[in-house]
């Protein structure tokens, strides 16, 4: 089971996520934190590591005096698991109940309306 994020926690793995290296570097967070909108104490930052950490979502390799993270979960993972946690428990794993609530409360734009249908018909996931 894939453990839930606090909404900080889930911001720093956005920035991971969005990496395109291999491997995450402190300042490469501390700056993305910023560029969001949501500068962070180094301490903080570093408190939100060790707990990505220990939830098993970033693994850390001391390279000299800096950490080199890398990602353990993936996005997809994170949003799969998020999503069949949500449908669990808002509309008791029905999948069907999640899209006409989306449908007749007019919650999707026509284009993702569109998008959603032709997904529908073709029988495969996005992509």
């Amino acid at each position: 089971m894939v453990p839930q994020l606090s909404d900080a926690e889930l911001e720093i793995m956005k920035i991971v996520w969005g990496n395109p290296e291999e491997v995450t570097l402190f300042p490469y967070i501390l700056e993305g934190l910023a560029a969001r909108g949501r500068p962070c104490q180094k301490n903080t930052l570093i408190v939100l590591l060790s707990r990505l950490m220990k939830k098993g979502f970033l693994h850390a390799k001391k390279t000299g005096r800096r950490n080199e993270y890398t990602v353990l979960i993936s996005e997809a993972e994170y949003q799969t698991a998020q999503t069949q946690c949500f449908l669990d428990k808002i509309y008791e794993g029905s999948a069907a109940g999640l899209v006409s609530n989306l449908i007749m409360g007019d919650l999707l734009a026509e284009e993702e309306y569109e998008e959603l249908k032709r997904l529908l018909e073709k029988g495969t996931g996005p992509g």
